[in-house]
């Protein structure tokens, strides 16, 4: 069974707003008690969190849906409902997250980071909170927005001073076996190695983490082997070290080629050109391997190289090496710039953004995408006269009516408040009165019933378009 999992789809939503109250205060010898439904709650929102225990995205494998509870709707006597509970999902450090697209939405390193998955719905308002000098006691609430859906790509790339490469079973996992405390898998077949291990190493005064990257073959960047699903975890590396095998026993491959082959892929993978790399001749414990590495040896010192002779099993060379990965990491970290106190920077969204455009499509329909707009349809009660009564205010005082105008809209024109795939359309029309000054009865609105002339222009296009005589005649100009 799979243990290891580094990158997965997660479907989030989070939670709805709860819905507001309508109710009115009801006491005995208080006949006009006054509005009192309280507001609901808010959506809980899903949060990602770095933490330092989990070192795989496995539980979102096999649980890719992930949902926050609700928030509750208002109640009576001025309550207001419980807001949802927020939903955290701890992450391995190093995780990357992105869209359907493949855009980076977050980076996550260190621990505690966080990211907002999903945010929660906010809660409808009460009629408490609706009533007004001039609506006294409205007779409707504000229902809750619903929460966010979204479906995110994680990726978990290692975060790494040191990152072993090379061909499969060139001794990569005997060797970080023997530098750390790691008990990694190893075997004579080729693709032992199917995760990334991860050991940590204590040279002198500095302490860092070494990862045994599985074994790449020619064409690992474009998907061949195992190369491409792991090649991600040494792109945050400090170093690169080359493992080559000097005892081979592959007629048709030898050290410098092997080197060259991993290079041509690191370079078509992109990212890495700027690491420094260290090669790493390893089984010269074997007298070929050792003849072989003797001969090889002057070769990559000319091309600019760092060179180690190693054997993980006889344990010589390590040393060494391990001391100079030490300071090559050490001088990375010192160039790096200090890192200063995280400052929280908070940049809420104006509330009175009032931001919208109106755009005339085909069809005399009008569409109206904005920010408040389209949120004060979500939260309209179509069901209610009244409320929607208030929208059409609301719209007003926004200056909806007067780009409307200006667009060219007339009574009876379409207008669509939202996107294409989820919008409310109705038939506009423009009113100069406040919709306060309108009401009859709690509950309605008159304007709701006032007859539609740009409703029945459409009508009798259509049916001028289905008359059958029409279409003779157009077709018999001289009959």
């Amino acid at each position: 069974m799979t243990t290891f999992v580094d990158r997965v789809e997660l479907h989030v939503a989070a939670g709805n707003g709860g819905h507001g109250c309508a109710s009115v205060h009801r006491e005995k010898f208080k006949p006009l008690g006054g509005p009192d439904g309280g507001n609901g709650g808010r959506g809980g929102d899903v949060i990602l969190v770095v933490e330092q225990s989990v070192t795989t995205l496995l539980d979102y494998h096999h649980s890719p849906h992930r949902k926050a509870t609700n928030g509750q709707p208002g109640a009576g006597d001025n309550r207001s409902g419980k807001d949802g509970q927020d939903l955290v999902l701890p992450v391995p450090d190093g995780t990357v997250i992105l869209d359907k697209q493949g855009n980076v939405l977050a980076d996550l390193v260190g621990q505690g980071t966080t990211f907002v998955a999903g945010q929660g719905g906010r809660g409808g308002l009460g009629n408490a909170a609706l009533s007004s000098a001039r609506r006294k006691a409205p007779g409707f609430a504000l229902l809750g927005e619903p929460g966010e859906f979204r479906d995110v790509v994680m990726e978990l790339k290692t975060v790494a001073d040191v990152a072993l490469v090379g061909y499969p079973s060139a001794g990569k996992s005997s060797l970080i076996s023997v530098l750390s405390a790691a008990k990694p898998k190893i075997a004579d077949y080729p693709f032992t190695t199917l995760v990334p291990n991860l050991g940590v190493v204590t040279a002198g005064s500095t302490v860092y983490t070494i990862a045994d990257v599985p074994g790449l073959i020619p064409g690992a960047s474009q998907g061949k082997g195992l190369g491409l699903e792991f090649l991600r975890h040494v792109e945050r590396c400090s170093v690169l070290v080359h493992v080559l095998d000097t005892a081979t026993l592959e007629s048709d491959r030898d050290p410098v080629s092997d080197l060259d082959v991993i290079e041509a892929e690191l370079k078509q993978y992109g990212g890495l050109d700027d690491r420094p790399r260290i090669v790493v001749l390893n089984k010269v414990d074997i007298p070929d391997g050792q003849d072989l590495a003797e001969m090889i040896r002057p070769e990559l010192l000319a091309r600019g190289y760092q060179v180690f002779e190693v054997s993980a099993v006889a344990r010589t060379g390590l040393k060494e090496l391990s001391f100079a990965l030490a300071g090559i990491i050490a001088e990375a970290r010192a160039a790096k710039p200090a890192e200063e106190a995280t400052r929280i920077v908070i940049r809420p969204k104006a509330v009175d953004d009032t931001g919208f455009t109106v755009v005339r499509e085909e069809d005399d329909l009008y569409r109206v995408r904005g920010e408040k707009p389209e949120r004060w349809v979500r939260q309209t009660d179509f069901s209610n006269d009244e409320a929607v009564g208030y929208l059409a205010d609301r719209l007003s005082r926004l200056g909806v009516e007067e780009k409307l105008m200006k667009a060219g809209a007339r009574a009876g024109d379409g207008v669509a408040i939202g996107p294409e795939d989820n919008a409310v359309v109705f038939d506009w029309e423009p009113t100069m009165m406040a919709g306060a000054e309108m009401l009859g009865r709690r509950g309605e609105d008159h304007r709701l019933e006032a007859p539609r002339p740009a409703a029945q222009r459409r009508r009798d296009r259509e049916a001028e378009r289905d008359d059958p005589q029409r279409e003779y005649d157009e077709f018999h100009p001289f009959q």
